[in-house]
C-alpha cells in the first residue's frame, strides 16, 4: 500500500522527468527561430536545465514530504521507524539474554 501511495504521487515527477527531453527540444527550436549565437544558445539551454533541476528537486521534496505526511495520518509505519523497531528487539534480546545467564547462575 506505501509502494502505491508513493508511485501515485511520484507520477506527477515522472511526468517532469519525460518533459526534460521536450524541453529542451523545444529551447532549440527557439535557438534557431530566434537566431541566438551559440554561445547564447548553450547559456540559454544551461538555464533552462538549472531551473527544470531546481523545480524537480522541489516537487520530489513535496512529494516525499505529501508521503510522509499521508504515511502519518493514515498510522502506517515507515520503514525507518521499522528498522528502529527491530534494533530495539535486538538490543532487548541481547539484554534479556545476559540478565537470564545471570539468574541461571544464580538459582544453581
Amino acid at each position: 500500500m506505501i509502494d502505491l501511495i508513493k508511485k501515485s504521487m511520484l507520477v506527477g515527477v515522472g511526468f517532469a522527468l519525460k518533459t526534460k527531453d521536450e524541453m529542451q527540444d523545444l529551447a532549440k527550436d527557439i535557438i534557431k527561430k530566434s537566431k541566438m549565437s551559440e554561445r547564447d544558445g548553450k547559456k540559454f539551454i544551461r538555464d533552462l536545465e538549472k531551473r527544470y533541476d531546481a523545480g524537480k528537486k522541489e516537487m520530489e521534496d513535496r512529494v516525499e514530504k505529501t508521503v510522509r505526511t499521508l504515511l502519518k495520518k493514515g498510522n502506517i509505519v515507515s520503514r525507518d521507524e521499522i528498522k528502529e523497531l527491530k534494533n530495539e528487539i535486538r538490543e532487548l534480546k541481547k539484554a534479556l539474554g545476559k540478565d537470564s545467564g545471570k539468574a541461571s547462575d544464580k538459582t544453581d
